[in-house]
């Protein structure tokens, strides 16, 4: 590994640069307020006459590929990215007219040196090659306005910056003149560096990765590059949409149904790692099995069965803020892939959840006593005796066995509790769920009386 100080301009420039962002990286997340405290520091380096201004730290493991140099950016791809997105809006202010800068030769450098080899074939000719759905976000960024893909992180960001440039605080040039001063440490790997070792010890001093993030780089970052790709089109992709992003809370409970134990927020990654290590599981059969609980997952997110009633059921929970049953009902949409059960027993193992939960947030008992109760359930009904007893039986003996503090509210308990209990006094959500029941009692069509 070696490192040296290092203008950003210097570590950037090059036609024969590419800088590829490995697929085990998260996608490019910095926010409106990031690019603009970007932009006020390159401010101030021109209004303070600053003569440099550190920027952090680039990692990246050095490729020769052919004609091209080849950078895999480890570390420091967010500033690298949003960097290239200014200079990127600089380059299309200028073509277009827009603004006109001292040096009328600034808009084929920025172009040239700092965006494009443009001696290679249109697919590979820009330098910057993010992560596949940031890629398709910045590729469009070149073309015209009316194919940017609005909704990207990437779009908004540059959108930002269009913008602000024009406002002329300081000129197009000024602006060029304070990204050459921004200055980096560069590292760089060699072969015989370990990346998931280098990575690790970034994140333990400050990189905010999340669980998910970690796990995602744990996962991909040992194969070989073309084995990357492929299971992270195949598999990882598909499990990041699933989950809406949040794979750190679905890879939670996914260990939870795996190890019978709930890992606490701060080690998901550790646990994940425990597991993977102690059950020497191929990486591609891990994947193959995350997908389809990611994808069992997506349907507790969303609902979107077939099932009116279940789906309904799930927006209600999901409104609600239940997520200490997930482990559990991954475990009876398992069931029901395997085809051990039908969507209408399993539309009436989550109804009956909703009415557990409910009764008991009548009858003030304590929550904390859910985590182990469906931590446990899946286990406790399969350990039933007796084949010709079905799984909703079971699960409903499961339940109304339950004593004391886990206790199912039989309808004594609940009437009398419920006629009691001062409503106007609960949290909104609880209040709200109540009145929707009472509203859809009996109706041939719900309303949705949940705010937006």
């Amino acid at each position: 590994m070696k490192g040296s100080e290092c203008r950003l301009i210097e570590y950037m420039e090059g036609s024969k640069k590419r800088f590829i962002i490995p697929v085990y990286q998260r996608n490019y997340d910095w926010k409106i307020e990031n690019c603009k405290q970007l932009y006020d520091d390159l401010f101030k380096v021109i209004k303070n006459k600053r003569r440099s201004h550190f920027f952090g730290s680039l990692v990246s493991v050095y490729e020769l590929s052919g004609r091209n140099t080849e950078f895999l950016v480890i570390d420091g791809q967010q500033r690298l990215t949003t960097v290239s997105l200014l200079l990127l809006a600089m380059y299309n202010l200028i073509k277009s007219g827009i603004i006109i800068p001292r040096d009328a030769s600034l808009d084929k450098q920025i172009y040239e040196e700092f965006l494009v080899d443009k001696y290679q074939p249109e697919e590979t000719r820009i330098k910057l090659k993010p992560v596949k759905n940031d890629q398709k976000a910045f590729g469009k960024l070149f073309n015209d306005v009316n194919e940017y893909i609005r909704e990207s992180n990437l779009t908004t960001n540059y959108n930002y910056f269009y913008e602000r440039i024009q406002k002329q605080e300081i000129t197009i040039d000024e602006l060029f003149d304070a990204i050459c001063r921004l200055e980096i440490i560069n590292i760089t790997l060699s072969s015989e560096d370990d990346p998931q070792l280098i990575f690790e010890s970034l994140n333990s001093t400050g990189l905010n990765l999340s669980e998910g993030d970690k796990i995602r780089n744990f996962i991909l970052m040992g194969l070989p590059s073309e084995e990357q790709d492929e299971y992270y089109d195949k598999y990882w992709n598909r499990i990041e949409e699933c989950t809406k992003y949040n794979v750190s809370s679905f890879v939670r409970d996914y260990l939870s149904i795996k190890q019978l134990a709930i890992p606490s927020q701060k080690k998901i990654y550790i646990s994940f790692k425990d597991y993977f290590e102690q059950k020497s599981i191929k990486i591609e059969e891990l994947l193959k099995d995350l997908l389809a609980y990611a994808k069992r997952y997506e349907i507790l997110l969303c609902g979107g069965t077939k099932n009116k009633i279940l789906n309904a059921c799930i927006y209600r929970l999901n409104r609600l803020e239940t997520t200490v049953t997930r482990p559990f009902f991954l475990e009876v949409l398992r069931l029901y892939d395997e085809n051990k059960l039908d969507m209408s027993q399993v539309a009436e193992i989550f109804l009956i959840t909703e009415n557990y939960l409910f009764r008991r947030t009548i009858c003030d008992l304590p929550t904390n006593a859910l985590n182990k109760i469906f931590l446990m359930l899946h286990r406790e009904i399969t350990r039933y005796e007796g084949n010709d007893v079905g799984y909703v039986e079971k699960f409903k003996y499961a339940l109304l066995s339950k004593k004391e503090r886990a206790r199912f509210p039989d309808d004594d308990e609940f009437s009398e509790r419920f006629t009691d209990r001062q409503v106007y006094q609960m949290n909104s959500k609880n209040k709200i769920y109540i009145m929707e029941r009472l509203e859809n009692y009996s109706t041939a069509e719900d309303k949705d009386i949940w705010p937006l």
